[in-house]
């Protein structure tokens, strides 16, 4: 989360010392997702063939030598390589690898689980302020050096205890015995069947839920890339009250998180996803179009929420439907769908701020991009059970 909540707070930086254009910061972002997306189907196959620990190791190299090279750039070509490099090596260490770690440990509490993992993205969201003060202290390139030899350290440490997987240490399922397990409620689609990838790719449930996916990304991900740009040039925010406001933002995910993970296991995951969504766009619409401090608040407080809520349910559909024996291999390939969203709401943002001068109508158009992506959720019912 320090790779994506310290993103617009580099944008700040780099745009005050070097004057570059926000569609620029636009394509960065957007770019390294893409390349992120485009390796992830390689990076299931890797999972599953040379396991946690060696994928988050081998990240790791990259980790550093991206960090260190944002803190050496001078050029806007330059800058693209290094987030290039540091993106790849995030994506290895990551998201994917790490929830793939994670969910053939849990069935009946996985959205619990998952929502447990969103919780320290979350915290790592809390960085975004943290950074910034660092900017003030030690500027933005020593910052960058430090964070990069941070992170390095920590995704070394934390794959050992990531690789081990419940068949090496004797662990049920949820950390339950069978038979009490037997006893609770499953939540819809869950299967006793394990998908293959190419197994999954024929069913429409793999493409509603990697579209519905998309479109939920597309506002996260404009916000990530823009959100600090958007207070200091929109609002007049400071840079330093910008990356405070911004990180309000993962303390209402957290609680989003945890209200998502605790209702996730009890009642339809599609229902709590759909109103999330529906938050997320009227989030955007609020913060575009009413001024004062209080629009920004419900902003925070409305897209924190959604995004905690929902991100680790559409993590545990797709675990629920598709099994996890193959679960790295088909996220590897739902990413390269999903991630048509993560480039597209930075571009529409950034471009349109640059065009129309401020990000009224980029922000409208995301919000009903969002509002449109739940009919997607509505159509990702689970897919027909395998032949035997």
């Amino acid at each position: 989360m320090l790779w994506m909540q310290g993103f617009g707070n580099l944008a700040v930086e780099l745009r005050s010392d070097f004057g570059w254009s926000k569609t620029l910061f636009s394509v960065a972002y957007s770019g390294t997702r893409t390349g992120s997306a485009i390796i992830a189907p390689a990076q299931g196959a890797a999972l599953r063939r040379f396991g946690t620990t060696s994928v988050m190791r081998f990240g790791s190299v990259f980790v550093l030598g991206g960090f260190v090279g944002l803190s050496l750039i001078q050029t806007r070509v330059q800058f693209l390589i290094a987030m290039t490099i540091a993106a790849f090596g995030m994506a290895l260490a990551g998201f994917l690898t790490i929830t793939s770690a994670l969910v053939p440990w849990f069935e009946r509490k996985r959205a619990r689980a998952l929502s447990i993992q969103t919780m320290g993205f979350a915290i790592g969201g809390f960085a975004g302020p943290v950074v910034v003060f660092a900017f003030g202290w030690f500027g933005y390139r020593a910052t960058m050096a430090g964070a990069g030899v941070v992170m390095t350290l920590a995704i070394f440490a934390a794959s050992t205890v990531l690789g081990k997987t419940r068949e090496q240490t004797g662990e049920p399922v949820d950390g339950i015995p069978e038979e009490v397990a037997a006893l609770e409620p499953r939540a819809e689609g869950v299967t006793d069947t394990h998908f293959t990838a190419a197994q999954a790719l024929r069913t429409r449930s793999f493409w509603m839920v990697s579209f519905g996916h998309g479109s939920a990304l597309i506002v996260v991900s404009a916000v990530i890339a823009h959100v600090a740009l958007y207070l200091v040039d929109d609002r007049g925010f400071s840079a330093r009250q910008a990356a405070l406001i911004a990180g309000l933002i993962p303390v209402f995910q957290f609680l989003g998180t945890a209200l998502g993970g605790y209702l996730g296991d009890r009642i339809n995951k599609r229902l709590i996803i759909v109103v999330a969504m529906f938050t997320h766009g009227i989030a955007l619409l609020v913060v575009a179009w009413v001024d004062g401090a209080i629009a920004i608040g419900v902003f925070v407080v409305l897209h924190g929420l959604a995004w905690g809520s929902r991100g680790p349910l559409m993590q545990a559909i797709r675990a629920d439907y598709f099994g996890t024996t193959h679960f790295a291999s088909i996220m590897g390939w739902s990413s390269v769908i999903v991630v048509v969203g993560t480039i597209s709401g930075p571009l529409i943002a950034g471009i349109l701020a640059d065009e129309t001068g401020d990000y009224r109508l980029g922000f409208s158009i995301i919000a009903g991009l969002a509002f449109a992506g739940n009919l997607f959720w509505l159509l990702a019912s689970p897919p027909p059970a395998l032949e035997a």
